[in-house]
C-alpha cells in the first residue's frame, strides 16, 4: 500500500486526525507527514482544519462526491456568478463546486437542480431595475402597520434569500460575516459592493451618509467595518443606539408593531447641520422598521429634504404580494 493510501486508510477510520496520530500510528517522520498530507490536500482528498496549534485533517467531502457532468458555458458563469455556500466546516464552496456539494448532499441530480436553480434566481433578478437595485419603497408602503413613511426611496443590492435554495451569494456573505465576525468574508462583500454603492451616491447626488449602528455588542461590528473601507468621504450624522438593560434586537421582535416601538425609541439623533438628500446604510433590512425610523427622527429634526435607504440586502416577504397585484 502507498503512502498516501496508508493516510487516507488510517482517516478513514476516524472523523479528524492530526499530524502526531499520524505519526504515531503510522511510523513515518513528522516532516513526511506534512509531504504527504500537503499532497493530498491539493489533490482535494483531504481537508485541513483549524489553526496552530490546533489544526487537525479528515478525508474531504470532494474526494466522495460524483464527476461533475458537463454543463454550457454561460451556464457554468452563471453559477461561478451567483452560487455560493458555506459547508458546516467552514468551507467556503462557489460555482459549480458549490452546486455539486449541495446536489450530493440533498441527493439531487446535478444538471436538473442546476437548470432549477438558474430559472429560480433569474426570476428574482428580475426585480433589479435598471441601476441593478431592487426597489423596496412599495413594500414598504404596502406593510400594515407602518403609518408613516420617513424614508423617501429604499433600495437593496439583493435579496438576503430566495425560494427553495435559501440565502443568495450576498446573503450568506453576511450571514457569516456577521455571525463569526469574519472580517476576511467582510473584505469580500466590500469588494463587491463598493462600487455600487459609490455609483449610487453619485446617480442620486447624496450629501451625507448614516450608518445604521448595531444592537447587539460585537468585536467587529460589519457596519463599522464598512465605515471603514467602503471608502465613503461624505459628511457623516451619527446616530446612537440607546442601550437599555435588556438589549432587544430587531430580528427577535416578531410583530412589525414592537419593531417599530423598538425603533422608536432606542435610536437618537442629535446633528444640527441640515442636507437636501441623506443616504441611510443599512447591513439588512426586514421589515425596513429601523430605516424608516431613523428617517423619520432625521427629517424631525430638519436635517434632510430628501432620506434614502439603501441595504445590502432585504427581505423578499412582501414582494410577492405585489407581483400579483
Amino acid at each position: 500500500m502507498k503512502s498516501e493510501d496508508k493516510i487516507l486508510s488510517f482517516l478513514s477510520t476516524k472523523e479528524m486526525s492530526t499530524v502526531e496520530e499520524l505519526t504515531i500510528n503510522l511510523g513515518f517522520s513528522r516532516q513526511y507527514i506534512h509531504k504527504l498530507l500537503d499532497r493530498l490536500i491539493s489533490k482535494e482528498m483531504v481537508e485541513k482544519n483549524g489553526r496552530i496549534p490546533h489544526v487537525y485533517y479528515r478525508i474531504s467531502d470532494n474526494s466522495k462526491q460524483q464527476e461533475i457532468p458537463k454543463i454550457k458555458l454561460e451556464n457554468e458563469r452563471f453559477l461561478n456568478d451567483h452560487f455560493l455556500l458555506v459547508q458546516a466546516m467552514g468551507t467556503m464552496l462557489q460555482g459549480i463546486e458549490a452546486m455539486q456539494y449541495w446536489c450530493v448532499i440533498q441527493d439531487l441530480d446535478f444538471n436538473k437542480t442546476a437548470d432549477e436553480y438558474i430559472a429560480t434566481r433569474k426570476k428574482y433578478l428580475n426585480y433589479l431595475n435598471n441601476d441593478g437595485f431592487i426597489n423596496g419603497l412599495q413594500k414598504m408602503q404596502s406593510t400594515k402597520g407602518i403609518k408613516e413613511i420617513g424614508v423617501d426611496h429604499l433600495f437593496y443590492l439583493d435579496f438576503y434569500a430566495i425560494e427553495r435554495f435559501g440565502k443568495t451569494r450576498l446573503g450568506t456573505l453576511m450571514h457569516y460575516a456577521k455571525q463569526g465576525q469574519n472580517k476576511s468574508l467582510m473584505k469580500i462583500i466590500v469588494s463587491e459592493i463598493k462600487y455600487r454603492i459609490a455609483n449610487f451616491i453619485d446617480e442620486h447626488q447624496i450629501e451625507a451618509i448614516v450608518y445604521v449602528p448595531p444592537t447587539i455588542k460585537r468585536t467587529v461590528q460589519i457596519m463599522d467595518y464598512f465605515e471603514k473601507y467602503l471608502g465613503i468621504t461624505l459628511p457623516q450624522i451619527k446616530v446612537k443606539k440607546i442601550r437599555n438593560s435588556i438589549v432587544i434586537p430587531q430580528k427577535a421582535l416578531s410583530k412589525l408593531v414592537e419593531r417599530i416601538e423598538n425603533a422608536k425609541k432606542t435610536f437618537y439623533v442629535g446633528e444640527n447641520i441640515s442636507y437636501q438628500k441623506v443616504l441611510i446604510l443599512d447591513d439588512a433590512v426586514g421589515s425596513g422598521a429601523t430605516i424608516n425610523e431613523i428617517a423619520l427622527k432625521i427629517k424631525n429634526a430638519g436635517l434632510a429634504k430628501e432620506v434614502y435607504g439603501l441595504a445590502v440586502t432585504g427581505s423578499f416577504k412582501g414582494f410577492d404580494i405585489i407581483s400579483e397585484i
